[in-house]
């Protein structure tokens, strides 16, 4: 009988937390990226749908970004600055004014918050407390906004909540649009315990919300929902956050994505690909009456990484000028909800733009799906409270060809595991 050896464990089994997660969907050593394709170290491609969790919108090692950062750490512009004045500070800055902050006519501050997605969040939350003396904040169902404390107390999954390990207070939570069918008129269960002394809710000091709920399955807002919230927040004496840190940065389709609603949020979080880049860098923006900070009152070590600077303000400018990005996005918006509409197991795709969720009767499905579809040569990951959707995020940078290959290998793989 021929005894076959096990195979060596990997030194990301021996000296790697187990916390790690992604590596466990897709067991292979990746080597380099460029545009929307990843190649592991045996040189095989696989067509990246994934796109950092939406980091890279912009694609993998953009040439339009990678340039002026090579150019920048080549003339050893700062790379290390916590929050003094720079050049790259300030180019980024007057872009982003330029690009963004005043075509739109939004009475944004900046602030830098520190390197990641949560580190926003929780600037948001302090401000807001602050500002108004109040504690709960108030967040939806299925809402994710980040893992450090704050922000994992506004967060549903139950299973995330449960890596505290201490309880998570001074929040609420209340149904997200659909959450209740349509059973019952939007926000009637948040207006009765606003308007009654015996509800138990403490007056808020903000509702925070994501416009698409990535994490919690690709739910996505309808524009009259949350132009409604924003009303209720307005009459009932609160601030609205808006969580833009994975669908901001044009991800459906307008910068933000709580333009198409018409609204204009008092607080706004982002991170993930304002970088453009996949490097670390988050903004909470506000309202200049809201900013009642003292200096160093909030700080952090990492907040002014300035070859973040450099990318995201390359960035705006090759984006963010005119409207050819937000154009092609909701275009191809189109092209992949029909070729979805034909998948999964009799529900409608959901989404936004290049965000769009494909659900299955179970998790276990639709892991079996994105399994499938790994070996196909394409990354997707699962979302919802039960990993029962497929979560799409292309690089909006995809070409017309390559987000035609990504949706077939999905369709293939839909088929196979049937």
């Amino acid at each position: 009988m021929t005894l076959i050896a096990a195979a060596e464990p990997t030194v990301f089994e021996t000296v790697e937390s187990e916390v790690r997660s992604y590596c466990r969907s897709w067991p292979t050593v990746f080597e380099r990226a460029t545009g929307s394709r990843l190649f592991d170290e045996h040189g095989r491609p696989f067509l990246d749908f994934f796109a950092g969790a939406g980091s890279l919108n912009y694609g993998h090692n953009n040439p339009a970004l990678k340039r002026p950062l090579l150019d920048y750490l080549g003339g050893d512009g700062i790379t290390h600055g916590l929050d003094m004045s720079t050049t790259a500070k300030r180019r980024f800055l007057e872009t982003f004014r330029e690009t963004v902050l005043a075509p739109r006519g939004l009475p944004y501050k900046v602030m830098f918050p520190g390197p990641t997605g949560t580190n926003a969040v929780e600037a948001a939350l302090k401000l807001a407390r602050k500002v108004t003396g109040r504690t709960t904040v108030v967040s939806f169902t299925n809402a994710f906004h980040g893992m450090s404390l704050g922000s994992l107390a506004l967060t549903g999954n139950a299973g995330k909540r449960a890596g505290a390990g201490v309880p998570l207070s001074h929040t609420a939570q209340m149904p997200y649009d659909h959450y209740l069918g349509g059973r019952v008129p939007d926000f009637l269960w948040f207006e009765r315990l606003l308007e009654d002394s015996g509800s138990g809710l403490d007056h808020p000091a903000a509702v925070i919300v994501e416009t698409v709920q990535g994490e919690g399955g690709v739910n996505a807002a309808r524009a009259e929902w949350l132009r409604g919230l924003a009303d209720l927040c307005r009459r009932r004496d609160m601030l609205l956050i808006v969580d833009d840190i994975q669908m901001g940065c044009g991800r459906t389709g307008d910068f933000f994505s709580f333009e198409e609603a018409g609204i204009t949020p008092d607080v706004v979080t982002l991170s993930k690909s304002i970088s453009g880049y996949g490097l670390p860098m988050s903004l909470c923006l506000f309202r200049d009456e809201l900013d009642v900070w003292e200096p160093g009152e909030h700080n952090g070590t990492f907040r002014g990484n300035n070859p973040a600077f450099v990318t995201a303000t390359a960035a705006l400018d090759t984006y963010w000028r005119d409207t050819t990005l937000r154009d092609r996005t909701l275009r191809r918006a189109a092209t992949v909800e029909a070729a979805l509409g034909e998948l999964g197991d009799g529900s409608a795709p959901r989404g936004r733009g290049l965000v769009w969720g494909l659900e299955f009767a179970d998790g276990e499905r639709a892991r079996a799906v994105c399994r499938r579809a790994f070996e196909l040569g394409l990354l997707v990951e699962t979302s919802g409270p039960g990993d029962e959707v497929v979560k799409l995020l292309p690089p909006l940078t995809v070409t017309d060809d390559e987000l035609h290959e990504g949706l077939g290998i999905l369709a293939r793989a839909v088929r196979h595991t049937a």
